[in-house]
């Protein structure tokens, strides 16, 4: 195939870049690179200040793994929380979406991802030895896992079940009002609200 010859290799450049971003092909990265040109250089240099600082001070949360400008995030440092009721999720968008229902008032930990063999994924790559250790230090009653209904959702549900069940904690699952194969970010705030308040208990079956 042969690429399309640009006018500027500094264009060039930063259209390979633009690409690199998920979704974003070389045409739109064409387009929006285009755009950039058209902008003030104070408009385009506040956007890439705003890049670069997000990616070096923007970090996670010691406690949840959730993403935060403190070393702490608001959700673990806030005292009006329920802080004995830890929804455990894939990632960081589901915690935006969890939230968004405006009907859970728990702490959150994020695992980074799911088990999944086909990816190479395994549970010492996720956050789950750390949820063992908080769950096992701190006052909490209840785990709600609140994973996409996938197999490697069910089967991250179950290998966190089975490495809690030492601790006593208890451990539920979300509703499955969200259709099966659904990842959570992508679930309407509705539903996915009813699935966190109709939780029911975890008995391991997958």
């Amino acid at each position: 195939m042969i690429l399309q010859q640009y006018p500027s290799q500094l264009l060039e450049k930063a259209v390979q870049e633009f690409s690199k971003l998920p979704g974003i092909g070389r045409k739109t990265a064409l387009r929006l690179v285009i755009h950039l040109l058209r902008q003030d250089v104070e408009d385009v240099s506040r956007l890439t200040t705003a890049i670069d600082t997000m990616r070096r001070e923007v970090h996670r949360c010691r406690v949840c793994h959730n993403i935060s400008d403190t070393d702490i995030c608001p959700i673990c440092s806030d005292s009006h929380r329920d802080h004995r009721t830890i929804c455990v999720v894939e990632n960081i968008q589901d915690v935006m979406a969890v939230e968004n229902t405006q009907q859970f008032n728990g702490l959150y930990h994020v695992l980074g991802g799911i088990i999944s063999p086909m990816d190479g994924i395994g549970p010492s790559d996720l956050e789950i030895d750390s949820l063992v250790e908080r769950v096992s230090r701190e006052a909490v009653d209840e785990v709600i896992l609140a994973l996409s209904s996938t197999m490697e959702g069910d089967t991250t549900n179950f290998y966190i079940f089975r490495k809690l069940a030492p601790t006593g904690v208890r451990v539920s699952i979300i509703a499955r009002g969200i259709s099966v194969g659904n990842e959570l970010e992508y679930t309407d705030e509705v539903t996915l609200g009813r699935s966190i308040l109709n939780r029911t208990p975890f008995d391991g079956a997958v």
